[in-house]
């Protein structure tokens, strides 16, 4: 259990990696090249933005949770 759990956080590690590096930042980002670079003219973020921000949210909630869990885990077997 503790294998799956750590092959988890891996991969939900390098999808966080991959999300922040895609977002916008004051000058710019990985956002731009897949159109994310477009912004609306009514104001605020474009809706790539805003899904970015709900899938790079609901990967950290993910990567936290197995964080916990691994740190139960690993308690409960020692």
């Amino acid at each position: 259990m503790v294998l799956g759990f750590s092959i988890a956080l891996i991969v939900f590690s390098l999808l966080l990696m991959l999300l922040v590096l895609m977002h916008k930042g004051k000058g710019g980002g990985l956002s731009d090249m897949f159109g994310g670079g477009m912004q609306s003219s009514v104001g605020g973020s474009s809706v790539a933005e805003r899904n970015l921000d709900r899938i790079t949210v609901v990967v950290g909630l993910g990567w936290f949770a197995c964080i916990v869990v691994l740190g139960i885990l690993m308690k409960v077997n020692n």
